[in-house]
C-alpha cells in the first residue's frame, strides 16, 4: 500500500493500514480527495433539443432541427473568496432542410446546485448555430461560468478534525467510519456543489425528451 498526503481534505473510505507509529492507524491509506470545485454535469433530459416545423407538431415528418450538448469541460480556479469554474462545451446540430443558409438560436442555462437540491444561481445564455447552404450538420462552442462562495463549499473545522483525526488500534472509533455519522454526512452534503449545463427547454420540449 502506498500512503499519500494531500493538502486537500481527505475523506475516509476505510481505515487505512499505513501507520506512522506502531499501533496507530491513519486515514491516509485509502482515501477520497475532496475539493471546493463543483461537480459538472448535464442534467438528464436537458442535453438534447428538438425543433419542429410547425412548432406545435411532434410528428417525424415535421422534424426541423436537433441539437445536443456534448464535451462539457470545467476549468476550476480553487483560490480566493470565490471558487470559479469556467465551463465549455460543444453544441452539435442537424437539420432536415438544407436548401438555404440558416442561423438557429438556442438557449442554454448554467445552474449551481448546493447539496443536490438547493438552486443557488441560474443564468441563461445563448448560442447560434450557423448552417451554410446545402449543409445538414453544424456545430458551435458554448461557454459559461459558475461561481461558488468558498466558505459555503468548505467544511467546518470540527468536521474536518473528526474526519482526519488519528485513530488508535483497538479503540472503538478505529472501527467506526466517520461518514456513518448523520451530522458529518449532512455537513458534507451542504458543502457539495454541482454546476449543471443544459438547454433551456419549454415544458413541451421537456415532455418530448422524457417520452421519446
Amino acid at each position: 500500500m502506498i500512503c499519500r498526503k494531500s493538502a486537500l481534505l481527505l475523506l475516509p473510505l476505510a481505515i487505512g493500514a499505513c501507520a506512522p507509529r506502531s499501533g496507530q492507524f491513519t486515514l491516509e491509506g485509502i482515501t477520497a480527495v475532496r475539493t471546493a470545485c463543483p461537480v459538472i454535469a448535464v442534467p438528464a433530459g436537458t442535453g438534447d433539443i428538438t425543433l419542429f416545423n410547425p412548432a406545435d407538431s411532434t410528428d417525424q415528418s415535421a422534424l426541423d432541427v436537433t441539437a445536443t450538448i456534448t464535451n462539457l469541460r470545467g476549468d476550476c480556479r480553487d483560490a480566493g473568496e470565490y471558487v470559479q469554474t469556467d465551463l465549455t462545451f460543444d453544441v452539435l446540430a442537424r437539420r432536415t432542410d438544407s436548401a438555404a443558409a440558416r442561423d438557429v438560436p438556442l438557449r442554454y442555462f448554467v445552474t449551481v446546485v448546493q447539496g443536490g437540491t438547493a438552486v443557488v444561481s441560474k443564468r441563461i445564455s445563448g448560442v447560434t448555430v450557423h448552417f451554410d447552404a446545402g449543409q445538414t450538420r453544424a456545430s458551435v462552442k458554448g461557454e459559461a461560468v459558475a461561481s461558488i462562495l468558498r466558505s459555503a463549499a468548505s467544511l467546518p473545522p470540527e468536521i474536518k478534525r473528526q474526519l482526519t483525526q488519528r485513530r488508535r488500534a483497538g479503540r472503538e472509533d478505529a472501527a467506526t467510519d466517520p461518514l456513518s455519522r448523520p451530522a458529518i454526512r449532512a455537513a458534507i452534503q451542504r458543502s457539495t456543489f454541482e454546476a449543471l449545463v443544459g438547454f433551456q427547454l419549454t415544458d413541451d420540449q421537456l415532455k418530448y425528451n422524457a417520452t421519446r
